[in-house]
């Protein structure tokens, strides 16, 4: 006798193959017609969950000037519908599995959803070289890096999960960043310790006019304020295109060597300093780095609750305490919407090595920033989880993770990276002047020195 279960999986199955089917049909010649420049639908969905994209949120609250917080534009909205572990049988085939778990497993965890708002939006000379990047950017000839690709996004109507990756690797994320942000670890107890970072980011990818022979993705560089035991270390990365013709560059200056070395092993699944082990090199920014280790494999798109204008928990005067709560990020401060995303999995080849066998990412779909990634140990069982804080900067503009909560499901524990609600200033993206000269080893050495 067929249950209700099996129907409703049936019309999961349906629906998710009516969207890849969707995906499949759409072409470059839609772009800037029924696909926004950035490859997303632009229509609404049928039920009229999901609105129809307008231009996104580009007029910043008044008054506002760079460097102050962004006010929430939704802050008067209720959810629509709490999801429990009472009622989340109803809604887990719009989530993502480790969302699930998190519901499931977590007491007293929650996921309020509210109404959608198709927010984000990108500069239109992001949109015009996407448009460009359709008819000339392809994947090298190992389909491990990009070429000919300028500015944007390389493909935004992928045709396969290489493809989507790149989208996410090589989106819009400002041209510059100056942030100082706190990351909160909690311990099994439910207590947490917190790490201030300093982080200053050169996207030369996104960077009109910047000369670039060595075709720099990134370059990054990290200090760390807080504890005092271990203030003064500093992180640079240097990071490029195409990861196989230029690898990945790393010094690290540690002040009670005071010295700078060299750091070959930033990459892949090496622990990031100061996470105890809940981040790897790779989990940074939701997916990181070179893509070699793993076969990529794009399901098509899927309707799914995604957390999204989540400013909630980074306004001015939200103290730490609460929002690092026992268990798991306070799920009071974390608003969820129903988004079309795409949807990736990775699976580890044969003969490689990495912590995490299956990796599985949930892509927005109009700003290419993965939302949720799942991931799963050798023996295929769901292990952690990480969730992006995904907020438009009207004045940039710019859609992005504004935040992230990195889930240890099995251990209990989670880090919580980003939170600047107790900081003076907010993170700023496009005012600074930064220049490539200030990301070489010599000023790594130069600055260990003060």
């Amino acid at each position: 006798m067929t249950t209700m279960k099996h129907l409703l999986l049936a019309a999961t199955m349906l629906a998710g193959s009516a969207l890849a089917a969707q995906a499949d049909a759409q072409t470059a010649a839609d772009l800037g017609r029924s696909l926004t420049p950035l490859g997303a639908v632009k229509a609404g969905n049928a039920d009229g969950t999901i609105p129809a994209w307008t231009g996104g949120l580009t007029t910043p609250s008044s008054g506002f000037v760079p460097g102050q917080y962004r006010a929430d534009p939704f802050a008067s909205e209720r959810p629509l519908f709490v999801i429990t572990a009472q009622n989340v049988d109803r809604y887990a085939s719009h989530m993502a599995d480790g969302t699930v778990a998190m519901v499931r497993t977590l007491p007293g965890y929650h996921v309020d959803v509210y109404p959608t708002h198709r927010t984000a939006a990108a500069p239109q000379f992001i949109y015009d070289n996407a448009i460009a990047n359709a008819g000339r950017a392809h994947l090298t000839e190992n389909g491990q890096g990009v070429a000919d690709a300028k500015l944007s996004i390389p493909f935004p109507v992928p045709k396969n999960g290489n493809e989507a990756i790149w989208n996410h690797i090589l989106r819009w994320r400002g041209s510059q960043v100056q942030r100082t942000t706190d990351n909160a670890i909690t311990t099994p107890g439910g207590d947490y310790s917190v790490t201030r970072w300093h982080e200053q980011i050169l996207l030369a990818y996104n960077s009109p006019g910047l000369a670039n022979p060595a075709k720099w993705d990134s370059l990054f560089w990290q200090e760390v304020q807080e504890p005092p035991r271990i203030a003064g270390q500093l992180t640079l990365v240097r990071s490029y295109q195409d990861p196989f013709s230029q690898p990945r560059e790393a010094w690290t200056y540690n002040p009670g060597e005071r010295r700078v070395r060299r750091a070959p092993e930033i990459n892949y699944d090496t622990p990031v300093q100061n996470t105890d082990g809940l981040e790897t090199v790779d989990d940074y920014d939701m997916f990181n780095g070179a893509v070699d280790r793993y076969n990529w494999t794009l399901k098509g798109k899927k309707e799914v609750y995604i957390p999204y204008n989540t400013y909630k928990i980074q306004q001015p005067g939200v103290k730490y305490n609460d929002i690092v709560k026992p268990t798991a990020v306070n799920p009071d401060l974390i608003r969820f919407e129903l988004h079309r995303v795409w949807v990736v999995e990775a699976t580890l080849k044969p003969g490689f090595r990495h912590i995490y066998a299956r990796r599985t990412f949930y892509i927005d779909e109009d700003s290419w920033q993965i939302a949720i990634a799942d991931r799963y140990d050798t023996r295929g069982q769901l292990w952690r989880t990480a969730l992006a804080f995904i907020a438009e900067a009207p004045d940039v503009p710019l859609c992005g993770a504004d935040g992230y909560e990195f889930m240890d499901l099995l251990a209990r524990r989670y880090l919580v990276q980003g939170l600047h609600s107790q900081e003076s200033t907010a993170p700023t993206y496009t005012t600074t002047t930064l220049t490539p000269d200030d990301f070489t080893p010599d000023a790594l050495r130069r600055a260990g020195r003060r």
